[in-house]
């Protein structure tokens, strides 16, 4: 039961973000519950790993490598030039570098599982550029937008070390040292984050319910390149150096799926709610793109290739 509901995750967001856009009043005033959302996604996450996922990084160090250089350089670049193209201003290419330039998502994970993909090498990934992110995505936003827009450096490096660090760290020792207990919970945690997610995307909407029939077709667009450019090239560059293709699909999905949750976060904390807009589409478009690339490769005969991945 609570599977199927986790799996309807993109009617959920629709039906949340349509009823916040014709009635936001309803969700305006949760604004501050947007990081204790996102705190809550979070340690959901931690809980779901062990010491083992960071282990296997190493198990799989050359499929990480190429995954981690392909995330967060593919992604902030590839948003970067969208948003130039799309002539966005500047806070919609604050919002869409935001989502490029954090880690990728738990959604992933999921996605891999379907698509016959290596669900742990999608898992180590995820843990460790969500560990990286904490000091690149800032980085990285005051590379790309930083003569632009003023960006608080520091205070996004501590706001994310509060917002993931920590409750990453919590969740992976309440796993470790009380695994039976949570074992019993681990059929919750999807749910939580979901509804979380959904809460932040129906918050974000309400506060933009006033502009974003004219700029949401846009981002919207936008969202869908950015996404497809990552999972394309996530692919194909992994096909080009000789990976098999269960290893392709999976660093497919972990560039292509961001963490967009966190990068909503990070507008809303430090930029404004029209920066927030690119996040949460790309927060409801990333699981239908990615449920429907699972579902297609799921069927497809898979293609042969030298595996090299394995190390």
């Amino acid at each position: 039961m609570i599977g199927r509901i986790t799996q309807l995750f993109p009617v959920w967001a629709v039906l949340f973000a349509a009823a916040a856009y014709f009635s936001p009043e309803l969700f305006v005033g949760l604004k501050a519950q947007i990081v204790p959302l996102l705190t809550i996604i979070m340690l959901a996450m931690g809980i779901s790993l062990s010491p083992k996922d960071f282990i296997n990084v190493f198990q799989f160090k050359k499929a990480v490598g190429v995954g981690v250089l392909l995330q967060f350089l593919v992604m902030p670049l590839t948003a970067l030039l969208i948003s130039y193209l799309l002539g966005f201003n500047t806070e919609l290419t604050v919002g869409m570098v935001l989502v490029g330039s954090v880690a990728g998502g738990t959604s992933s994970n999921v996605m891999a599982f379907l698509a016959k993909g290596n669900v742990a090498l999608s898992i180590s990934m995820t843990a460790i550029s969500t560990l990286l992110g904490i000091i690149l995505t800032p980085l990285l936003i005051q590379l790309l937008v930083g003569e632009r827009v003023d960006v608080p450096v520091s205070a996004m490096l501590m706001s994310l070390v509060k917002i993931v660090l920590l409750p990453v760290g919590i969740g992976l020792l309440i796993n470790t040292f009380a695994h039976k207990a949570v074992a019993k919970a681990n059929a919750l945690l999807p749910l939580i984050s979901m509804i979380a997610i959904v809460l932040i995307i129906a918050i974000v909407v309400a506060l933009n319910a006033e502009n974003l029939s004219q700029v949401g077709p846009m981002v919207a667009l936008a969202v869908i390149l950015h996404n497809s450019i990552g999972l394309t090239a996530g692919y194909y560059c992994c096909r080009l150096l000789g990976f098999n293709e269960s290893t392709c699909r999976t660093i497919a999905f972990e560039v292509g799926l961001q963490n967009s949750g966190l990068a909503t976060a990070l507008a809303m904390k430090f930029f404004s709610p029209a920066s927030a807009i690119a996040g949460t589409i790309f927060s409801v478009w990333h699981n239908i793109s990615g449920s429907l690339l699972a579902g297609y490769w799921v069927r497809k005969k898979e293609t042969p290739a030298k595996d090299t991945a394995a190390c």
